[in-house]
């Protein structure tokens, strides 16, 4: 998971609260859309990663657990809204498989205005993955993430 991230920490051994403080000193620093990646081998961090994104507004994406036992936290820095975007349009894609939410997904933003804001709804796995690569590699701006009851994602995208 590292390599997807524009910056990797690794702080096995330490532990909490270091991990979350790890991860705020070096997201503070990050410009909205980049993604950090905290290894940490301590077992209460993705609980406190949790909370702190549901305080900040910034968004952990997913949490994969490594062969050497460590856990790799994907952590994406939101622009600072704490507040869901009003959606211009909604594509509910619940029952499709990826690729499918993010190729219709594009279609529709192609066809959006620049600062138009689309609202993604999916029950694919792969989802958090495929558009957090997306957006990175676009000019799609990945606005929130929410994950919903029953393996529902929720996106916010906006295009630029």
């Amino acid at each position: 998971m590292d390599k997807n991230a524009d910056v990797t920490i690794d702080v096995s051994g330490l532990p909490c609260p270091a991990p979350l403080l790890g991860a705020k000193q070096i997201i503070d620093d990050l410009m909205s859309g980049q993604s950090l990646c905290l290894i940490s081998d301590c077992s209460a961090t993705r609980d406190d990663l949790e909370a702190w994104c549901r305080y900040t507004g910034n968004m952990l994406l997913a949490a994969t657990r490594r062969d050497d036992g460590k856990t790799a936290y994907l952590l994406y820095k939101s622009g600072g809204e704490r507040t869901t975007p009003v959606p211009h349009a909604t594509l509910d894609m619940r029952g499709v498989a990826c690729p499918g939410p993010v190729v219709q997904a594009r279609k529709l933003l192609e066809a959006m205005r620049e600062g138009e804001v689309l609202h993604l709804i999916t029950d694919c796995t792969a989802a958090i993955d495929d558009i957090s690569a997306w957006s990175r590699a676009t000019t799609i701006e990945f606005l929130l993430a929410l994950e919903q009851p029953n393996g529902v994602q929720e996106f916010y995208l906006r295009k630029r």
